[in-house]
């Protein structure tokens, strides 16, 4: 384990853009530009932290925790202030820093409560990297919650005409998975002779299969909710149907993957034994959000609600990769939860640039602005071509990382590992149709309003092409060269999938001595 005595870089990480936050209402109002230039900068410097602790603390090919900070906090309870960084937070707080960066930057037309609005942009930044960072199950709920308020005003306060109902429905089912959590975690800390919210020592507890299958039920609540997994994702469609364009970026690049995390985190490395019991179900919802949404996407007229549903689908791959027991598989979903941070932020910075000239986010009032918009017509294009996964692009490699997992895994049957692969393979013919539809409407044919097209609409400017550029130019890179992100975390994912199989594999030597007893008994009382 590498050591940090010299500085607590990790919780620097994690509190310095909050404390930062706080000075904002001490800059001068006058035109927004003071405090739009100091949030930037807030949000670069802790990026260049991270950067900074990721080039000279973390090691790769150390696949336990490493950069390990912890300080007794709430004696009387055994809660420690834990931090600590492995291959499947890093990349993670890497995304984090780098998507709230590029959102923030975003947020520059906003001129209503400024203040507030960069506030609360710092205030997501440390609850999102704290919930990745978190060694300590209290201090994991504590960061949840942290980012929940400021994601609800940030709706409420600079979203659409339903933005009210939108922000109501996201806090109702966030709350209601944050219970979940917190009951978890407490039954968790709680159980046995020693109270301890520790991860490392909450694997150490020996649960009953009954007790674990519980609790990894209310996890999944809680998790499934952030992940968007079906039924639990319908708060998604209205909050990114009506949210700005930087808030959604938010949502969709970083806000779903605390789902993914959460799961591969707590429920398969703290709850193995239920997770193998489990894990098909997991691959089945999969499936059911992969053909679900992208058939639901087809009906929607809201330009942001089609995207959102795109991402509803993106995560199935998600889920099957986190239940696929498998090498391939797990590092496809890592792999997938990073891809679909650059292209779902990226489309939806997208979206928001053409309601800001178009006034409009209904795909019937669209159509004909090619001529008008060529510049913004090409980046879409590239865009929708990314999340399509075409050849290439990050999300090619991730979903046939998942594919091949998945297929290749030997923890199910081959009838079923068939059976579930040609329904991802619908859903991956179905989301190229959508999408390719959803140009079409946009900026061919003879929709649209005359009021419009008669106008000269401003193509996208300098600003814009630099945040797209920054979100798409990974995208590229990891397509061609997948290790680039892969090796940050291969060596944890292999060690979470080695617990897994094991586990698994306990599972059944247990049945098979139960059934081996079950018939001795049955054969003494014959005999």
């Amino acid at each position: 384990m590498i050591s940090m005595n010299q500085f607590p870089w990790l919780t620097a990480i994690v509190i310095f853009p909050l404390c930062a936050g706080i000075f904002i209402p001490l800059i001068n109002n006058k035109g927004n530009q003071s405090i739009r230039w100091f949030t930037l900068m807030v949000c670069l410097l802790n990026f260049v932290f991270i950067l900074y602790v990721f080039n000279k603390y973390y090691d790769p090919e150390y696949g336990f925790i490493q950069l390990r900070e912890t300080f007794p906090w709430i004696k009387n309870l055994n809660i420690n202030w834990s931090f600590g960084l492995d291959g499947l937070s890093m990349p993670l707080v890497l995304l984090t820093g780098f998507i709230t960066t590029l959102s923030t930057l975003s947020g520059w037309p906003i001129t209503r409560y400024p203040k507030l609005f960069y506030f609360l942009m710092l205030a997501m930044y440390s609850g999102q990297i704290g919930i990745f960072a978190a060694q300590d199950f209290f201090l994991f709920f504590l960061m949840w919650e942290l980012e929940l308020i400021p994601i609800y005003f940030l709706i409420s306060l600079w979203g659409g005409k339903k933005r009210l109902y939108a922000a109501t429905k996201f806090i109702i089912y966030t709350a209601i998975g944050s219970l979940f959590i917190f009951l978890v975690a407490f039954s968790m800390a709680f159980y046995g002779d020693v109270i301890t919210w520790d991860f490392n020592e909450l694997t150490r507890k020996d649960f009953p299969l009954s007790v674990e299958i519980l609790l990894y039920i209310g996890l999944w609540i809680a998790f499934g909710i952030k992940i968007a997994a079906v039924p639990l994702h319908t708060w998604l469609p209205e909050a990114h149907g009506e949210a700005h364009s930087s808030t959604c970026m938010l949502l969709a690049g970083i806000l779903l993957k605390m789902g993914g995390y959460g799961l591969i985190r707590i429920n398969m490395q703290l709850l193995p034994h239920a997770h193998a019991y489990l894990s098909p179900w997991l691959v089945i919802i999969g499936v059911i959000n992969i053909i679900y949404a992208a058939f639901t996407s087809f009906a929607q007229r809201n330009l942001k609600r089609k995207i959102a549903y795109s991402s509803v689908s993106h995560m199935g791959f998600v889920l099957i990769g986190i239940g696929s027991f498998s090498d391939a598989g797990l590092n496809g979903a890592i792999l997938q939860m990073v891809s679909h941070g650059l292209i779902g932020a990226a489309l939806f910075f997208l979206a928001g640039s053409t309601y800001d000239r178009m006034r409009t986010v209904v795909l019937e009032e669209m159509g004909g602005m090619t001529h008008l918009m060529p510049k913004m017509f090409t980046l879409f294009t590239t865009c929708a071509l990314a999340s399509l996964a075409l050849p290439g692009m990050s999300g090619f490699v991730a979903e046939l990382m998942i594919f091949l997992g998945f297929l290749s895994s030997s923890s199910y049957h081959i009838g079923f590992r068939i059976f579930i692969t040609c329904l991802e393979a619908i859903g991956v013919i179905l989301t190229p149709i959508y999408l390719l539809s959803m140009l079409r409407q946009i900026f061919y044919g003879l929709n649209g309003s005359l009021g419009i097209r008669t106008q000269q609409v401003m193509d996208i400017g300098p600003r814009e092409i630099f945040i797209f550029s920054c979100l798409i130019l990974p995208t590229i890179a990891i397509g061609f060269y997948p290790q680039l992100v892969t090796k940050l975390y291969a060596s944890t994912a292999e060690k979470i999938v080695e617990t897994a199989i094991s586990s698994e594999k306990i599972l059944i030597l247990g049945d098979q001595l139960r059934i081996s007893s079950a018939k001795k008994i049955v054969l003494d009382s014959l005999l």
